[in-house]
């Protein structure tokens, strides 16, 4: 992976958090690794402590979620292709952008202090003009981030597969949500009064019974999260298992369970649960999550196509592993390394596992089907292939059970919950449900019963 080696001069005020936001970038799009692992890699990032090192990371964020509109409007100002910029001040310019156009930052200082990032960082010291002609220039010329296209945030050919499954205005709206830091939602454990934990975590209660936090911040360091009293969930991601009903004393079954949100619900909620998945990685950091909630189930490390139960079940949530387009604003650095022609084993897979869970409920048992993406391909078409074999009826999801996601529900029955940006909310027909809507990560979600 590479890093920024430091030139020794005289500081400037700021350059330090620029050149550590610039070392990210290049990490995580020429090293091709997770911006969660680059932050935690980086030397030049690890040395700077308090509002320098979150700002480094807003700006490192900023750049990667909005990085093919960012490159996009840079790409009229420079001489060469941008992708022939020697790669340290390609990451500067993209953080110097990211600065002017997302964030708000003052001309003078995300300029001034991107140049001397370069001036200091060794790889990048001879281009200090170029960056400063650029930035000042991109500075000036707002209006070509302006006028790019929002969908260039992501690849061509992911932006052309969105808008054909979801049209263009709903494809446009995920992309412009993907501009905004993603906010973080707690769900809460069973039986914990959400007015209360609201107040000390200053968070918002949303109408699933969510929490969404306001601030930033080590998770592991808030009240109540060393003793389980809540778990990280988006608000989308919460809806699944509350689609089951009452699960109190029945016999369930989550399949693909790992990292183990759906399933710390499920147990909370007085399943008596077994929690399957086939990841010896995976079902590691499941174990441990469930350890801090202290919940009872069985967790079993197995391919949920093959395992079977001793006893017909009740229920099954199977969350499908899918292509995860819906979440790719948490981690967008991803999506530019990730080939589209890998997207077609999913369907196969996911059908397998529905055909496995019908092969586990007793009849009556209910299937609550759910993948982290809007495709079709990955989500009506895997249910209403399953419901053309035989063996299962759809039970529609009513609007009363999908609290904040209520304009989510298709034609068919199921929930599409799609991502907005905040800022294109007021049309909702209430502020609580323009909270979860901005909030919800893409699910597809369905409902059968087995017969």
């Amino acid at each position: 992976m590479p890093h920024a080696t430091i030139q020794s001069q005289t500081p400037t005020a700021g350059w330090q958090s620029r050149l550590a936001a610039a070392d990210l970038v290049l990490a995580a799009t020429d090293g091709k690794v997770d911006f969660d692992i680059a932050m935690g890699a980086s030397r030049t990032f690890d040395r700077l402590e308090g509002p320098d090192r979150g700002f480094a990371r807003a700006m490192a964020g900023a750049a990667l979620r909005g990085l093919g509109r960012i490159d996009w409007a840079l790409g009229g100002m420079v001489q060469r292709p941008l992708a022939d910029i020697e790669p340290p001040l390609r990451a500067l310019l993209r953080v110097g952008a990211a600065q002017l156009w997302m964030l708000g930052v003052a001309e003078h200082a995300a300029v001034a202090a991107t140049v001397e990032a370069a001036r200091q960082w060794r790889d990048a010291r001879r281009g200090g003009g170029l960056v400063n002609a650029i930035l000042r220039r991109a500075a000036r010329e707002r209006d070509a981030w302006e006028g790019a296209p929002v969908t260039a945030v992501w690849p061509d050919w992911l932006a052309a597969k969105l808008k054909s499954a979801i049209g263009a205005d709903r494809a446009h709206d995920m992309a412009l949500a993907q501009l905004d830091e993603p906010p973080t939602d707690l769900t809460l454990r069973a039986g914990v009064d959400a007015a209360t934990w609201a107040e000390r975590l200053e968070a918002d209660i949303l109408p699933g019974g969510s929490l969404r936090l306001h601030g930033g911040g080590a998770i592991a360091n808030l009240p109540g999260y060393a003793e389980g009293a809540w778990w990280v969930q988006d608000s989308a991601a919460a809806l699944p298992a509350r689609l089951l009903g009452d699960v109190r004393g029945r016999v369930v079954a989550d399949l693909c369970a790992a990292p183990g949100g759906k399933a710390m619900q499920l147990a909370a909620m007085g399943a008596k649960l077994t929690a399957i998945d086939m990841s010896p990685q995976r079902v590691a950091r499941l174990r441990q999550n469930v350890e801090r909630a202290r919940l009872p189930m069985e967790i079993v490390e197995a391919d949920a196509r093959t395992w079977r139960p001793a006893e017909p079940l009740d229920a099954v949530l199977l969350d499908a592993p899918c292509s995860a387009l819906g979440v790719i604003r948490r981690h967008p650095e991803g999506i530019w390394r990730r080939d589209p022609r890998d997207f077609v084993r999913f369907p196969a897979v996911q059908r397998a596992l529905v055909d496995a869970a019908g092969e586990m409920l007793r009849p009556g048992g209910v299937l609550v089907y759910a993948v982290c993406t809007p495709t079709p391909e990955e989500g009506l078409e895997v249910i209403e292939g399953a419901i053309a074999g035989g063996g299962w009826r759809r039970v529609a999801v009513a609007s009363g059970e999908a609290s904040g996601f209520e304009t989510s529900l298709t034609m068919q029955g199921d929930v599409l919950t799609l991502t907005r940006a905040q800022r294109d909310t007021k049309d909702a027909p209430s502020p609580e449900s323009a909270i979860a809507s901005f909030g919800g990560d893409a699910f597809f979600i369905a409902r059968l019963e087995r017969i």
